[in-house]
């Protein structure tokens, strides 16, 4: 006997389904236009996409959220718009007299940051506060920052990009906080400061905005520290490396730039000391080599051939010629020289044969005596004969 409720549930065919689906179809929308006055908030939503500012005042009963600028952060692979492959090492005061000054350099044992005007070079310890100060004539536009970029100082290594060592890159100490610990130069003192790396010379360098100077000052002083040392293998390996102190606007444009060169070692007014010292002498040497460079460079006298006629000879003569000579020894030496050619030109040329004869006469007499013995036979010689003939 069949069940009458399964007799009931015959399935639907396709034209049933499509009645079906028209009548709900139109029977909700004509309940939406109908009750449109009673539910307005309902028709909003119909309409609106989800996710919209009036689906989000509705549901939430509020304004909806604006998203807001986000704050300063730390960026390791943001792009700058003046990255160069060779940066520039050129100083550039620019139209706002870009200028870096620096504290007055001290040699002293204890001190951990020193500079010196003479070489334009810092001496620093590893992780030490070194106060750079920034001074313009002019005021820079709004938004503008200041970048400061490593790189090294020898052509064939300026290719390279200046790194910290694995070994301070990777050890607990001086690598706190959310600063990149690969970066070698670090800002102290403000948390505005964001660390770049160049997408495609992936050379990295620090920004951070420019303050104007406070009310009776000149400058504005930024804090650098410099996180390995010079010697550092893996990292500078002893490399000289130069500090690019840059001026730009919050697009990029470069408004001045400045360099100096830097030293991170232990004792940095000992090296300052050594290091001008050897300066010094180099200049000294220098200035040496081009003093004897320009007094040998006085014309030089050749003498003349032997067939020359005698006028060229006479006119030879009486031209008049200056030699400055080095040491007084070598000046008596050639004054001597010089006064027994002058005797020379006074004496007559039969004369001086006579004399020549005079001195070979003279010379042969006192080779003879020479080798009589002072006691005993004397030794016969070719050309004299003994007592006995």
């Amino acid at each position: 006997m069949a069940d009458p409720v399964s007799d009931s549930l015959e399935p639907l065919s396709q034209e049933s389904f499509q009645e079906l689906w028209d009548i709900v179809g139109t029977k909700g929308d004509e309940f939406w236009q109908v009750n449109g006055d009673i539910f307005p908030e309902l028709v909003s939503l119909q309409n609106d996409p989800i996710g919209g500012s009036g689906s989000a005042e509705v549901l939430f009963g509020g304004p909806a959220l604006v998203q807001q600028d986000p704050l300063p952060y730390i960026s390791e692979t943001a792009t700058t718009t003046t990255a160069s492959t060779v940066p520039s090492t050129t100083d550039y005061p620019g139209e706002l007299g870009f200028e870096l000054r620096f504290q007055q350099s001290s040699t002293a044992k204890s001190v951990t940051c020193t500079y010196s005007p003479s070489l334009n070079k810092l001496f620093c310890q590893l992780a030490k506060t070194c106060p750079v100060q920034m001074h313009v004539r002019v005021p820079p536009p709004p938004g503008a920052v200041v970048r400061a970029t490593a790189v090294y100082k020898k052509s064939e290594h300026v290719a390279e990009v200046v790194r910290r060592c694995p070994h301070h890159e990777r050890t607990p100490e001086n690598n706190e906080g959310p600063v990149p610990p690969g970066h070698l130069i670090r800002i102290e003192g403000n948390q505005l400061a964001q660390y770049v790396e160049d997408q495609r010379t992936r050379r990295q360098s620090v920004l951070v905005p420019y303050e104007s100077p406070q009310l009776g000052s000149e400058c504005t002083t930024v804090l650098y520290n410099y996180m390995c040392n010079s010697s550092c293998m893996g990292g500078m390996n002893r490399r000289p490396i130069l500090t690019i102190v840059t001026l730009e606007t919050s697009d990029g444009r470069l408004l001045g730039r400045r360099c100096f060169e830097v030293r991170v070692c232990a004792c940095p007014g000992r090296d300052l000391k050594s290091e001008e010292n050897s300066h010094k002498q180099l200049e000294k040497a220098g200035s040496k080599a081009s003093a004897g460079s320009t007094k040998r460079g006085i014309k030089e006298v050749t003498l003349p051939a032997p067939g020359s006629s005698k006028k060229s000879r006479t006119g030879s003569e009486e031209e008049v010629f200056t030699l400055q000579i080095h040491g007084r020894e070598r000046y008596e030496i050639l004054r001597r020289i010089n006064e027994g050619l002058e005797l020379k030109d006074l004496v007559p040329q039969s004369e001086q044969e006579k004399y020549r004869e005079k001195l070979h006469k003279n010379g042969s007499r006192k080779e003879r005596e020479g080798l009589a013995p002072k006691r005993g036979k004397k030794l016969l010689i070719k050309e004299d004969k003994s007592d006995s003939d």
